[in-house]
């Protein structure tokens, strides 16, 4: 099982670049953790693609009907106080936007004070760092 952040779940979602590389490493563990806000996450990244004109009306609802059954399928890790707090942590000490600091905090969370037993799947290049930093063995879909 790894984590997996909302740049890696949405070309799961749309057909991307990276989708075909991510597919793969979905393919390999197909067991995902995720944050609880990941699905808004997500979402927020999908209808920004249709009011941008990359994704047609048709291609968002694929998109939710494929969200819908990744999270009726993925572990997820809820909302609370430690994650809140590590995120206020992570704030302090990476340069991370709020919902950023929120998923690293979900998946150190989940690590329970082993952070380099659980793999970090990630696109976003700024978090990844943070997330090495953190212990967590980061994986970018190659």
């Amino acid at each position: 099982m790894r984590f997996w952040d909302s740049s890696a779940l949405v070309p799961l979602l749309v057909e991307e670049d990276a989708s075909a590389r991510v597919r793969a490493e979905y393919a390999r563990d197909p067991d995902l953790l995720a944050w609880w806000g990941s699905p808004i996450e997500c979402v927020s990244a999908v209808v920004r693609l249709e009011r941008e004109g990359v994704l047609a009306a048709e291609g968002v609802v694929e998109a939710l009907a494929r969200l819908d059954a990744l999270v009726r399928s993925w572990q997820e890790v809820q909302p609370v106080a430690a994650v809140r707090q590590t995120a206020v942590r992570l704030l302090r000490v990476h340069p991370l936007r709020s919902a950023d600091a929120l998923q690293l905090a979900a998946a150190l969370v989940a690590a329970a004070g082993d952070p380099w037993t659980l793999g970090f799947v990630t696109f976003d290049a700024r978090l990844a760092g943070a997330a090495q930093r953190e212990g967590l063995a980061v994986l970018l879909p190659t």
